[in-house]
């Protein structure tokens, strides 16, 4: 599961494993699993090979090949990923699924790449009737990578914005009254000032930027350290060559969220906001009296991964040409970098588990001997890790067509290591799909709890957000943290997320594995074979904003 909001939010305390990750963006965040990491304490482990039911058993034996040493962490980009797609495609075809990637095949090709700031560039700033005087790398700018051009250069007085958001209707408007018009916009990435956590979290980097781009701005620059106490512009300048990946152009240069709005290529410390604003933190629409000058350079390397395809046509004559999706990412993190002993990050919970989860509700559905009358196209995607990367390609060009579809279910990091008396359904409320999940899940014999930290806004963080974004209702499902949940859940993230331990050996129940696949078929059947497709709730924020075919009921 990708652990970023793309902005840089104070919260989780008692995730402090989770910190440093969750106040990265995501395309910094695609490379932190290769950084040495401390030695977690070693979980309780089980024996792998227990006798167990046939259902259980199935779900296991798909978890002990994907998340084994030989995949070596089935990182986005890698031959050991290609295997695990493969694997997944087979499974599809045995459970009567039809070949629904590209050529007849079930893989859809993504096209991946690589990239990184090539170089410390330069800054000038040329005060107005004044000489020109060069800016230093490492003190005042660090370059950040631009993903849609192998050279930048802007030129152009500086206007600050706040935090970059306009939402009059949510009480921030950090543009009011502002003209950016041929300028820089700078920007801290600081949460949005906005009540619900999960809007707040959805006004993220790519979305101050398109909003700097539909504005007029000719370029943006991230002011990292507001405060004036230097901490956050050391982090950017000592990361600044880190790589990040996202889906590549016909061109070779980076496409989807990654390359959205207006280019963003460096951030500035407090001592180059003084020097340019005559002070760290300026009045909202300050704008610079004079000129400054980045040139910055991109490397590129280019890479390829598959998400994995398969359809179960709908029976229905008309409701058949409408598909829902069930989705669940299919890639981990890979090898760590450095250090001794296991570096195999192998990803057991986070995701084979989903990926079992998901070949095992296709074969529900084959079992049932009722095909549903929607069609349901299952997805497992690749890229998660680095960003949402392989379900944006998905959602921006889809096998089939993308007004037909009507849903998505994500199956992501359900933490199973205890008997769950509740569960959590993130963006149930903001469809008709929310009576649909608590009738499937009130059928397991448990009541849905509300988000227990919704500061964390995990209706944002996985791949069906990128569904969302298309203005697709969707829902993503956790066992929830009532009774024994709430530490073993937790201490999961602080010792074995996006580490080494998170193998098949944990204690994981699979008689819960089996539960989760129930309640998530359960939502799956019914929105398949309802009347009506899923619309947005009146007035929800995120139907408004996406207006999907049909946004609101």
């Amino acid at each position: 599961m990708v652990a970023s909001l793309l902005v840089q939010p104070a919260m989780m305390q008692r995730f402090s494993g989770l910190i440093a990750l969750l106040s990265m963006p995501a395309a910094a965040l695609a490379q932190t699993p290769n950084a040495p990491t401390p030695a977690p304490a070693k979980p309780a482990k089980a024996d792998p090979y227990a006798p167990l039911p046939a259902d259980q058993a199935a779900m296991r034996a798909h978890v002990l090949f994907l998340a084994s040493d030989a995949l070596r962490g089935r990182e986005a980009g890698s031959a050991d990923f290609d295997v695990a797609a493969q694997y997944v495609a087979a499974q599809f075809s045995a459970a009567g699924l039809r070949p629904a990637g590209e050529g007849g095949t079930y893989l859809q090709r993504v096209p991946l790449v690589t990239y990184r700031a090539a170089g410390k560039g330069s800054a000038t700033w040329q005060p107005a009737g004044g000489s020109a005087r060069p800016l230093v790398f490492g003190e005042d700018y660090a370059p950040i990578a631009n993903p849609r051009s192998a050279a930048s250069r802007l030129s152009a007085p500086v206007v600050y914005v706040g935090r970059g958001i306009a939402a009059p209707a949510l009480g921030q408007d950090d543009y009011r009254g502002l003209d950016v018009r041929g300028k820089i916009v700078a920007f801290i990435e600081d949460r949005a000032d906005i009540k619900d956590p999960e809007i707040a979290a959805s006004f993220n980097r790519p979305t101050r930027l398109e909003e700097a781009a539909r504005r007029g701005a000719v370029g943006a620059v991230v002011v990292a350290d507001s405060a004036a106490d230097g901490k956050k512009f050391e982090g950017a300048a000592k990361g600044w060559e880190r790589k990040a990946m996202t889906w590549a152009t016909p061109q070779g240069l980076g496409g989807g969220a990654a390359a959205r709005g207006a280019p963003l290529v460096a951030t500035l410390s407090a001592k180059a906001m003084t020097a340019l604003f005559g002070a760290a933190v300026p009045k909202i629409g300050t704008v610079t009296k004079g000129r400054l000058t980045i040139e910055t350079a991109t490397g590129f390397t280019p890479a390829a991964s598959s998400n994995v395809v398969g359809l179960l046509p709908g029976s229905d004559p008309k409701l058949g040409r409408e598909v829902v999706v069930l989705s669940a990412h299919l890639d981990h993190i890979g090898v760590s970098d450095g250090g001794e002993g296991d570096r195999i990050n192998n990803g057991a919970l986070d995701n084979a588990i989903g990926i079992a989860s998901l070949i095992e509700e296709a074969k529900r559905f084959a079992a049932s001997g009722k095909p549903p009358r929607r069609s349901v196209l299952f997805l497992a995607v690749t890229a998660e890790e680095k960003g949402l990367v392989g379900s944006d390609y998905f959602a921006g060009h889809p096998t089939v067509p993308a007004d037909r579809i009507v849903a998505d279910v994500n199956l992501d990091m359900p933490v199973l290591l205890y008997r769950f008396e509740d569960m959590t359904v993130f963006g149930a409320e903001r469809s008709t799909l929310g009576p649909i999940v608590r009738r499937a899940v009130n059928a397991a014999g448990v009541d849905l709890t509300p988000d227990q930290d919704p500061q964390q806004a995990f209706f944002v963080r996985s791949d069906h957000y990128r569904f969302v974004e298309r203005g697709i209702p969707s829902v993503f499902l956790w066992p929830g943290q009532k009774g024994a949940g709430a530490a073993a859940f937790q201490g999961f993230l602080r010792t074995c997320y996006h580490r080494p331990c998170d193998e098949v050996t944990q204690p994981i129940l699979w008689d819960q594995g089996v539960r989760f696949v129930d309640v998530n078929y359960r939502i799956a059947r019914e929105i398949a074979d309802g009347d009506t497709r899923p619309v947005w709730n009146k007035g929800d924020w995120f139907g408004l904003k996406y207006k999907g075919p049909m946004a609101t009921r």
